[in-house]
């Protein structure tokens, strides 16, 4: 059980000693005197060192990627570099305005202007808008772009899109909140879009068709270009999911294989800090044809420098955040790509795929795994064996994962895979660590056969054991009830 910050506390002990000043103003001018407190308030006396040693042991109550393998599949958390850290809190950086002049912004200009072409050159986009903060984010400016493209056209009969089962759950959520009806299109028994089914759900109707590419299974979607050749000859679009970038770096350029629009997730492929929350950022790169929907304003340059451009004001979707988008973030990420080059994105890549495949195969004779083939840069086994056998759960499985100082991978997802677990080890861990992870999935898939109640009860080391998940969902506590 943890201390509470006043069990630290030792009468006269000091953690920091402020001047002694006398105030300029009386204390009764400044606070009222019936609000002035009659005695001391009730703080801990701690020193400096009372007080970090209580928040680090809090801290490593929780998980996170310094301390271990966070397998979170379809979600890319890798380690990030510190470097990345040191510089973007640089007063260069941390102490610009955006409402500063253009002329004094000149070096951060030239980054997002440097930035909008790599991702332009590692997609293979004609054009790149820095501005949305999140991938969701994204996703909704790419498909209001489509949605813009088809109105200029004076296509507003084009009301549906087309989305996989396997595809991430935000999809079908942003095509709605844009308007789009959604159309499901089921994969076929290798885990791929089901040609014959698209040929019959394509129609003047379609607006575009919105993939994950490899999609959710870990499969690289090798139909591509027969998908996009049906898809535009209907004058719809394809839209890329780009979630799952980090297997494509150096390898594929969407733009070159039929994608007409694609986000990415600069907080996933390009190694910024991600989870609980944020920070995001969801550019989104687009063909020539779509160049002049991009939000406003881009970063262009010309004889005088770097400035902000709004020469395609007219046509523009207009702006989809403030200012020029999640500034920090996307700083890291320049950093990011320019330390690696070329090369070393490549090696990402090459390197995620290669863990993958390991992990995979190591596990693939005490789980069952669905698609037995060449994954990317993550896979899905389940637990469908060990719940006929022994009636243990995925989540049971999950749970036990957490006593054994690993994060659960990603469960119950993607929906078509029953008892799915999905699992993405990145590039960033070693041989050392995915043969731990994977030493620790062996052991709880015995644990399944011998001990199968040790699993029900699980998690047994953790500072909370397991919630009632059906009551936080359905009931609200009363403690949370604000009473009039």
């Amino acid at each position: 059980m943890s201390k509470t910050i006043f069990e630290y506390s030792t009468a006269g002990r000091m953690g920091v000693s402020l001047p002694q000043r006398e105030l300029e103003t009386p204390l009764d001018k400044l606070i009222p005197k019936n609000q002035q407190r009659e005695r001391e308030a009730r703080l801990p006396e701690v020193s400096e060192l009372d007080v970090m040693r209580h928040y680090i042991a809090l801290s490593h109550k929780n998980h996170f990627i310094e301390k271990g393998l966070y397998p979170l599949g379809s979600c890319t958390m890798k380690y990030n570099p510190k470097v990345h850290e040191s510089l973007v809190r640089h007063t260069c950086f941390a102490n610009l305005h955006p409402y500063q002049p253009v002329e004094t912004l000149q070096g951060a200009l030239e980054l997002l202007y440097e930035l909008q072409k790599d991702l332009a050159e590692i997609s293979g986009m004609a054009a790149v808008t820095l501005q949305p903060v999140a991938g969701a984010q994204g996703e909704f400016t790419g498909i209001k772009i489509i949605e813009a493209y088809h109105k200029a056209k004076g296509n507003t009969h084009k009301t549906k899109i087309i989305i996989p089962d396997s595809a991430h759950g935000t999809n079908p959520a942003t095509c709605s909140l844009v308007g789009f009806d959604v159309v499901e299109l089921k994969s076929n028994e290798n885990g791929r879009c089901d040609i014959a089914r698209l040929k019959e759900l394509v129609d003047e109707n379609t607006a575009g068709i919105m993939i994950t590419n490899p999609s959710t299974l870990g499969l690289f979607e090798n139909q591509i270009e027969e998908i996009a050749g049906i898809i535009h000859s209907v004058d719809a679009l394809l839209y890329m999911d780009g979630a799952n970038l980090n297997a494509l770096l150096g390898i594929v350029q969407p733009g070159k294989i039929g994608f007409d629009v694609m986000h990415f997730n600069l907080h996933k492929t390009f190694s910024t800090p991600h989870g609980g929350g944020g920070p995001g950022s969801g550019p989104v790169g687009v063909v020539e044809k779509l160049k002049s929907f991009l939000p406003i304003p881009m970063v262009g340059k010309n004889e005088n420098g770097y400035y902000l451009d709004y020469s395609h004001e007219t046509t523009s979707l207009g702006k989809v955040h403030s200012f020029y988008g999640n500034f920090a973030v996307l700083v890291r990420a320049y950093i990011y790509i320019k330390m690696l080059g070329a090369k070393g994105l490549r090696r990402v890549s090459e390197n995620a795929i290669l863990n993958a495949n390991y992990l995979m195969k190591r596990l693939s004779h005490y789980f069952h795994i669905q698609h037995q083939e060449y994954c990317m840069h993550e896979f899905v086994m389940d637990g469908t064996k060990q719940k006929k056998e022994n009636g243990v759960s995925t989540l049971d499985i999950a749970k036990r994962l957490l006593d054994k100082g690993f994060h659960a991978p990603t469960v119950y997802f993607p929906l078509i895979i029953p008892e799915a677990m999905m699992v993405e080890p990145t590039e960033t861990e070693s041989l050392d660590s995915l043969n731990a992870f994977a030493e620790a999935m062996i052991e709880i898939a015995k644990e399944c056969q011998e001990t199968p109640e040790l699993l029900h009860e699980a998690p047994l080391s953790t500072p909370v054991r397991r919630v009632d998940d059906v009551r936080a969902v359905k009931v609200l506590d009363p403690i949370f009830v604000i009473k009039e």
